[in-house]
């Protein structure tokens, strides 16, 4: 995962030691094979093919660079996006991302997810396969969508340890999702996938990377028994760069899924949103990924270009982009929203 500028460690004579369970904790995780010189974790299953972890990927949005984009209408507006993901420099794939359109009492729900696994791709892949799945399940869905997102992003993890109880090694998992309701637009994540929206030209983070330094953070695990020490990054029980994801069951009582949710309107204002896993965020800021896309009205061809940037930059993680463009009536050019919608259309029947 993603190294922030937080600096070298601190002076030993500040850091009192962990207790006792948490070292034999630590003792124990290292000698289940997780070197700390991992970004996030240790690579698992490095002998898979790059081709046959991009064919798992399968359908709804999280193929290749190539896979075509897709159009649907908001119940307010118009919305169209497209998505790109690579191994990149890795011999395995653990990223996964989603994007599907649902009616729901009425409402047409556009729903978009990237889910980077650690450990594994058991994580990952459960979160895709059942998380969106759990959330328009929940009786709050459209009444009360911040409360079901949270709810949901809890019980999507517990199920998955249950399902998970009987693997020796760990595999956790982050997600970053933004869910379209009407002209409501909620970003949820854990971990360090980020959601980064074009709004009047600017680029804003609409998610934080949970990082075990952050003062917030570093205090919630400590209250929880858990150390955070620096082992080429700083790492909850010198192992995992994340604070919070799904999965990590050694870890669970420090790294929670509880999700951070931001909410926007969707109006004339908002522009584009970009989804993308740390393989982007590592090499490309926020501004540069906002100027990048700013031009491209089409989000397939500006998700490609995103990650064939990453790419060219040097990215040595696996590379997953999810763009959604909003379309308006007041949108600048030539065409009207309405003629960008029908337009990208002919292109994907073509």
């Amino acid at each position: 995962m993603r190294e922030g500028p937080w600096g070298p460690p601190p002076p030993a004579a500040r850091l009192s030691p962990p207790p006792l369970p948490v070292l034999l904790l630590l003792l124990f995780l290292l000698l289940a094979g997780r070197p700390a010189s991992c970004s996030c974790r240790s690579e698992e299953g490095a002998g898979v093919a790059a081709a046959a972890a991009a064919a798992r990927m399968g359908l709804d949005g999280d193929g290749p660079p190539d896979a075509a984009g897709h159009i649907s209408n908001s119940h307010n507006g118009r919305f169209i996006y497209g998505v790109a993901s690579s191994p990149g420099k890795r011999a395995s794939m653990e990223d996964f991302s989603e994007a599907r359109i649902d009616d729901i009492d009425g409402e047409k729900v556009g729903m978009f997810g990237v889910y980077d696994g650690h450990g594994g791709v058991r994580a990952a892949e459960y979160v895709k396969q059942h998380l969106f799945s759990n959330l328009i399940k929940h009786p709050k869905f459209i009444t009360d969508t911040k409360a079901a997102i949270a709810e949901t992003y809890n019980h999507t993890d517990s199920e998955f340890l249950k399902a998970d109880s009987s693997q020796t090694r760990d595999a956790g998992s982050t997600a970053s999702t933004a869910i379209i309701v009407g002209d409501r637009l909620l970003v949820a994540n854990v971990g360090d996938s980020r959601a980064v929206i074009c709004k009047g030209g600017q680029a804003i983070a609409v998610s934080r990377d949970h990082k075990p330094d952050q003062s917030d953070e570093r205090q919630r695990i400590e209250d929880a028994g858990g150390f955070v020490m620096w082992a080429g990054t700083w790492r909850v029980g010198g192992v995992l760069a994340v604070s919070r994801a799904f999965g990590d069951k050694l870890l669970k009582q420090y790294v929670v899924a509880d999700p951070e949710i931001k909410e926007e309107v969707v109006d004339s204002s908002l522009e584009f949103l970009i989804l993308a896993s740390d393989g982007l965020w590592d090499v490309v800021t926020n501004e540069e990924a906002v100027a990048m896309v700013k031009p491209i009205q089409d989000p397939q061809e500006a998700a490609n270009k995103l990650l064939q940037e990453a790419s060219k930059r040097g990215s040595s993680d696996n590379i997953t982009v999810v763009i959604v463009r909003f379309l308006d009536g007041t949108t600048s050019g030539d065409n009207s929203g309405e003629e960008k919608e029908k337009e990208a259309a002919s292109d994907q029947t073509s």
